[in-house]
């Protein structure tokens, strides 16, 4: 049988907030604190975007549009 039991972690010590019965086998999941959001960078941020349409399919053409871009406003 398995049981959810949720706790926290006090001085480096998972103190669960009921009792656990003696000998039995744990695994410990660690969740990310919700009261502080972690800041992701650009790259982790693009990550979790979904799959889809995307206006150029390489990184090649999208420089290739922005030297194109660049010459049109040298003119």
């Amino acid at each position: 049988m398995s049981a959810t039991i949720k706790g926290v972690v006090t001085n480096g010590v998972v103190v669960p907030s009921s009792p656990l019965p003696e000998g039995a086998k744990v695994e410990v999941t660690v969740v990310p604190d919700r009261a502080k959001p972690r800041r992701l960078s650009m790259l982790e941020f693009l990550e979790t975007l979904p799959p889809g349409p995307r206006a150029f399919d390489t990184w090649e053409e999208y420089e290739q549009h922005l030297r194109e871009e660049k010459q049109a406003w040298d003119r």
